[in-house]
Formats: structure tokens, sequence, C-alpha cells
């Protein structure tokens, strides 16, 4: 049984589906739920649509806020699901403000340092692994980057060579699109995460939702 004020905060990953409901809705459920009975009074909810800055958490920000001048309680529907959201994380943490999870009703600052911890962990060892499996695709003598002034093409076997250079470029960078992917990320988000990191295509250009997609369908994600 809830007792108290408390502040919503909810997450989706598009500005699609923060205008439909999709995904959106199921975590309000959660929440009311979680609230059912006691002496209780939603002050207000957050919906955070994530845009091409990755860490920019604006809503969370205000939803913060909230907490700290009315001495509400934050709750959220699915900490699990941004267990790999190191922003979300860290600014959790750093907060000062109490804090519930529906789905993780036991859930402590301890709990979300460890999480943070682990979740900035996580992202630098994607890096890293990208990193050293590109660097071993060019000593392997494939060519990462694009097409380069005064290069001669082999016209008859430029379909291929372009397949190839495709695949080991998507081998290298596959396993980390798949996994910021299955951690809810949307194809921009990814697209906008790859080109903050530095990391270029295969043609040496610029990310977008399509080579994100391209990419996934190579590696099966």
């Amino acid at each position: 049984m809830s007792n108290g004020r408390f502040v919503a905060y909810y997450r989706v990953s598009t500005a699609r589906q923060g205008r439909s409901g999709l995904g959106l809705e199921a975590q309000r459920e959660a929440v009311r739920v979680f609230l059912n009975g006691g002496n209780w009074t939603l002050l207000a909810e957050h919906t955070e649509i994530e845009s091409g800055k990755v860490d920019s958490r604006p809503e969370l920000a205000k939803a913060l806020t909230a907490c700290r001048l009315t001495g509400a309680t934050l709750v959220i529907a699915k900490l699990d699901r941004l267990s790999r959201d190191a922003a979300f994380l860290l600014n959790l943490e750093k907060a000062g403000v109490e804090f519930t999870a529906a789905d993780m009703p036991n859930a402590n600052r301890l709990t979300v340092r460890l999480m943070a911890v682990i979740a900035q962990e996580e992202r630098e060892m994607i890096a890293k692994r990208t990193k050293d499996a590109l660097a071993a695709a060019k000593a392997r003598g494939v060519k990462l980057g694009g097409f380069r002034a005064g290069a001669r093409v082999d016209h008859r076997q430029g379909t291929e060579a372009l397949q190839k250079r495709a695949e080991a470029f998507a081998a290298g960078v596959g396993p980390m699109i798949v996994e910021m992917r299955q951690a809810g990320s949307s194809l921009r988000q990814i697209a906008a995460d790859l080109t903050a990191r530095g990391i270029r295509t295969s043609r040496d250009g610029a990310w977008s939702a399509d080579a994100v997609r391209q990419v996934l369908l190579r590696a099966g994600g």
C-alpha cells in the first residue's frame, strides 16, 4: 500500500511511441497498479521522448526538481528497463531524492549506484571491442574508409568488393549496435551515439537510421 506524494517518470524511445502511447500506457498502468490503495497523490507525470542527444534527460531533470521542491517520491515503472542507461542512472543516483520502482520496489540508491557503474563499464567495453574489431579488420587488409580520389576501381569486381567490405564492417561494429538495440535504443539514437563516439560508417560517412538498420540486418540483430 502506497502513501505520500509521487512524481511519475516514463521513458519512450521515439516520438512515434510518444504520440501513439506504445509502451507508454503499459508504464502508466504499472505505476497505477503499484500505487493502488493507500493515501497517495500523483503530483505530476513526466514522459521522456529521447532525442538524438542520448545523454540528455530534460524530463527527468524536471521530475527530479519537482521531487526536491515538493518532497515527493519519484516513481518509475521499470527500473530494469533502464538498467543499462548510464546517463539516467547517474542522474538518479546524484539527485538526492527518494525514489521507488514498480518492478523493483526494494531498489535503493546503492542499487542504482552499482547499476550505473556496471552500465558505464559495459559501454566502455562495447566501445573497446568495436575499436579492436575494426583494428583487426584493418590489419587483415580490409579497407574501412570510403572512396579516395585517384583510386582505381575494378568495376567488374566493384559490387563484390563493396559487399565484402560491408560484411567485414558489420562484423566489427555489429555486436555493439545489436547490444544498443537490445537495450532499447532507437535506430536514430544508435546513429547519434555512434557519431558522438567518432565511429564512421563503412563508407566513411555519417550515421543515419537507415545505415544502422543495414548493419543490424547483416549482423542478424
